[in-house]
C-alpha cells in the first residue's frame, strides 16, 4: 500500500471514484479533437474511470489511456474494453509519438517542483504541431483537500510561466467555476498548448 495520501486515496477508493456522477467535458473534448487530424494518436494522462477515453475512441481516435493507479486503470478497462497502461507522469519517456495529449484533472496532483519536468516530458512525447490539454484547480499555493489529496493549485500567471519556460506555445487559457469529487466550489484553469 502506498504511503502517499493521494495515491492511497485512488487505490482505496477506485470503485467509488469510478462510479461517481461525472459530466463528460464534451465541449473541451470536442474542441481538442477538432484540432487534431482524423484518427490521430492521443495519449491520455490520468484517465480515471475511462469516460473521456471511451468518448475519444467512439470518435475514431487512436487512444492510449494511462493512469497512475493500478486500481483505477482496472476500473477504466471495464468501461472502455481495452488495456490501460499503469504509468506515473514522471516516467513518460515517449518521443514524437502522439498528435495530442489529454490530461483533464490529472496533472493537478503533480508536485509544483516536478511540473517543469513533466511539461518537458509531455512536449517531447508530442509530434511537432501536436496539441496538449490540461486542467487544474486554481489557487496561489499548493495544498491538500479534505481527503488528503495533494494539489498544486496554480494561478494562471504561474502556470503560463512554467509552460512557456518548458517551450510551449499557449493557445488558450480560460477559467471557470465548477466542482469536483470533494463537493467543494472550485475555480478551474483550462489550458490548451501547442508544440
Amino acid at each position: 500500500m502506498s504511503t502517499d495520501p493521494t495515491s492511497s486515496f485512488y487505490s482505496d477508493n477506485a470503485a467509488l471514484y469510478a462510479a461517481r456522477d461525472r459530466n463528460l467535458p464534451r465541449r473541451r473534448l470536442d474542441a481538442f479533437l477538432e484540432a487534431l487530424p482524423a484518427g490521430a494518436s492521443i495519449l491520455e494522462l490520468g484517465c480515471g474511470a475511462g469516460q473521456d477515453a471511451a468518448y475519444m475512441l467512439s470518435c475514431g481516435f487512436d487512444v492510449t489511456p494511462t493512469d497512475g493507479s493500478a486500481e483505477l486503470a482496472s476500473e477504466a478497462e471495464k468501461h472502455i474494453g481495452k488495456p490501460v497502461r499503469v504509468m506515473r507522469f514522471e516516467t513518460l519517456n515517449a518521443r514524437d509519438a502522439f498528435n495530442g495529449i489529454w490530461a483533464e484533472a490529472s496533472l493537478l496532483h503533480v508536485p509544483r517542483s516536478s511540473l517543469p519536468d513533466v511539461f518537458s516530458r509531455i512536449l517531447q512525447a508530442l509530434k511537432t504541431g501536436g496539441i496538449f490539454h490540461a486542467s487544474f484547480k486554481a489557487g496561489e499555493s499548493e495544498g491538500h483537500d479534505k481527503f488528503g489529496r495533494y494539489y498544486n493549485y496554480p494561478s494562471a500567471t504561474w502556470l503560463e510561466d512554467k509552460l512557456s519556460a518548458a517551450g510551449w506555445r499557449i493557445v488558450t487559457m480560460t477559467e471557470a467555476d465548477g466542482g469536483g469529487f470533494d463537493g467543494e466550489p472550485t475555480r478551474w484553469l483550462y489550458v490548451t498548448a501547442r508544440k
